[in-house]
């Protein structure tokens, strides 16, 4: 998702880079392009508009910063827009609490949940962390294997699940699995789902209460 923004946005601000006076009217034909790339991106529709809002109310009418050119300010706008839509500042994983610590990994197929799911069991095993790698996902094609050889390659161990398992179920005996073998961070692997998929929003709220 962030690299198609990122390359939507790339060929948006060249084009405003290109001019050596910005006006109202290019400004807003490059914020169009701009929501058009939040859309596609899967943003919702409403942050998408209000976000567009926001820049337009900051870029038009607003003097340009005497060490960058026209474009460049816009670039800077939407840039520093785009932080305070992510949060403003980076917020660090809350390990507090009861162990094991859980960590539900959810959005869309596709979307790189497996992958990221072993880069940060390999970064909390980094900081002295156990973590305990759990495939959730019981419905495509190869998933559990992915995460159990990803996990091999990493040298961080994966619960055994199998694709005949219901999800919360597995996700429950890897609690007590971790439990039993000492892990303290759970990283549960789910299946990718749209918010709009009843049945499987159902199943991550029953992981939820389950773990």
């Amino acid at each position: 998702m962030f690299e198609s923004l990122s390359d939507r946005l790339h060929d948006v601000f060249k084009q405003l880079r290109g001019h050596g006076r910005l006006t109202e009217e290019n400004i807003q034909e490059a914020l169009r392009e701009v929501r058009m790339a939040l859309l596609e991106a899967d943003v919702n529709f409403k942050v998408a508009k209000e976000f567009v809002a926001a820049v337009a109310e900051k870029a038009i009418g607003q003097e340009v910063v005497g060490s960058l050119a026209p474009g460049q300010q816009v670039v800077k706008i939407v840039h520093d827009q785009l932080v305070e839509l992510l949060g403003g500042q980076t917020a660090t994983l809350d390990l507090s609490g009861r162990q094991p610590v859980i960590i539900m990994m959810v959005g869309l197929q596709g979307s790189g949940k497996t992958t990221t799911s072993g880069k940060l069991a390999k970064m909390l095993q980094g900081k002295g962390r156990k973590p305990y790698l759990v495939p959730a996902d019981v419905y495509r094609p190869a998933a559990i294997e992915q995460l159990t050889i990803l996990g091999q390659s990493l040298g961080v161990p994966v619960y055994p699940a199998a694709t005949d398992q219901d999800p919360v179920a597995i996700c429950r005996q890897a609690v007590h699995a971790a439990q039993s073998a000492g892990y303290d961070t759970l990283i549960v692997d789910t299946a990718g789902r749209l918010h709009v998929d009843q049945e499987l929003m159902g199943e991550l709220a029953r992981i939820k209460d389950a773990v």
